[in-house]
């Protein structure tokens, strides 16, 4: 235990950062000090962001200011982005020009977006849309207007090296009950892309009977699904994939590749050469033992290998599960108690995939390597499962607590 003052400094602050701050805050004195990085001035839902495209969310319904949270809390706030690490001088180099020491560092980043990877993906100078950042979506919500005046095909996937693969299927099955309401179902015929090496994945082998139960909402839904394949290239209306065939779109929305965000990728011995951050079961980093990590940018191996490269999903609960295992052992390291370790063969993983006024549940108790209790139940409460633990989680998080 050290008698010294310590700096904590945490970078991004969506589920994983901003869990951790508020629990390293509650585990520490006021003698150290808690830096947050991130430069988005609010926290945004992200699992919401699925229905602003349809006008079901508006940007207030789904984000709230990170300040005001922080200040309550004692926590340093700062709205900017980390460019570097010093990981040998201890200092995090932001945008707005400042060195940020610190004693402990906690990585939370989230992914680098990766349209690049793809010619003519992406919402920016290509053809697709996105629901992955709140920009995004809005992006999508005037596609979908354009749309409506003049409807034709669709296609909705998670591109190769993609791992959100749980927001491509929830956004499939809205779009698909909202072109049904409007009465589009023979001029909008819907297909769905994936790396997915079948239906169901999910990109760590599937939960249960999930195979079976995707496939037949895609068969009661008349939803073409093409797993296993890679997109080659999007030019406006049209999508080529690698095996040759070309798929026509009016709308088209996929998640792409992941890496990890530059300031990570430009540090060496930080990342691997994805940028994602290795960590030990302590979610420290092997090399540097002040350095930590916990969600989207941590590195995971696939379970096994896949014709498509299908990375391994981290969903918001997950990000959450790392940040308190993260957030323990950097207090019991600053306060000289015992640390906790979590394999993440160990992680357990709930998600709810909404689909319009119905939906399937997937509860795994190890996300990696077998579940001895995987769960999976389809039906309407799915979605107002989703509508009622987004109300709760938003509520708590609001008032700046971290425990659900």
């Amino acid at each position: 235990m050290s008698n010294d003052a310590q700096q904590i400094v945490i970078v991004g602050s969506s589920f994983a950062g901003m869990t951790a701050a508020l629990e390293i805050r509650r585990k520490l004195d006021e003698r150290h000090r808690i830096v947050v990085l991130d430069p988005h001035a609010d926290f945004t839902f992200i699992p919401s962001l699925i229905w602003l495209p349809f006008g079901l969310r508006e940007p207030e319904d789904v984000t709230f200011p990170l300040g005001p949270i922080y200040q309550r809390k004692g926590i340093d706030f700062r709205a900017t982005a980390a460019t570097g690490f010093d990981l040998d001088q201890r200092i995090v180099h932001t945008a707005d020009g400042e060195d940020v020491h610190y004693d402990k560092l906690l990585l939370a980043t989230g992914p680098r977006l990766a349209f690049d990877k793809i010619p003519g993906l992406g919402p920016h100078g290509g053809h697709t849309q996105s629901v992955c950042t709140l920009d995004h979506a809005l992006l999508a919500r005037d596609a979908w207007t354009r749309f409506l005046e003049n409807p034709g095909p669709v296609v909705v996937g998670t591109a190769q090296g993609g791992s959100c693969f749980g927001a491509s299927y929830e956004f499939l099955f809205n779009v698909k009950h909202r072109i049904d309401k409007a009465g589009l179902a023979a001029a909008a015929p819907v297909t769905f892309v994936t790396a997915e090496p079948f239906l169901g994945h999910f990109g760590f082998g599937g939960v249960a009977d999930s195979a079976k139960r995707v496939e037949r909402f895609f068969e009661r839904l008349g939803i073409e699904g093409i797993p296993s394949n890679a997109i080659a290239e999007v030019r406006d209306g049209e999508m080529q994939l690698e095996g040759g065939r070309v798929l026509p779109f009016a709308y088209s929305m996929i998640v792409p590749p992941f890496t990890g965000v530059d300031a990570i990728r430009a540090t060496p011995g930080l990342g691997n050469p994805m940028g994602f951050v290795p960590i030990d079961d302590e979610f420290r980093h092997p090399q540097h033992r002040d350095v930590f990590a916990a969600g989207v940018d941590i590195a995971i191996a696939p379970p096994a290998q896949t014709p498509v490269p299908a990375g391994v999903p981290k969903t918001g609960q997950m990000s959450e599960a790392m940040a308190r295992v993260a957030a323990h052992n950097i207090a019991a390291d600053v306060n000289g108690t015992a640390t906790q370790q979590m394999p993440l063969s160990e992680i357990a993983a709930v998600c709810v995939l909404d689909a319009g006024n119905n939906g399937i549940i997937f509860k795994a108790d190890h996300v990696l390597g077998d579940s001895r209790h995987p769960h999976v139940m389809a039906g309407p409460q799915a979605h107002w499962a989703k509508v009622a633990f987004e109300r709760y989680f938003l509520a708590t998080r609001r008032r700046g607590m971290a425990s659900l």
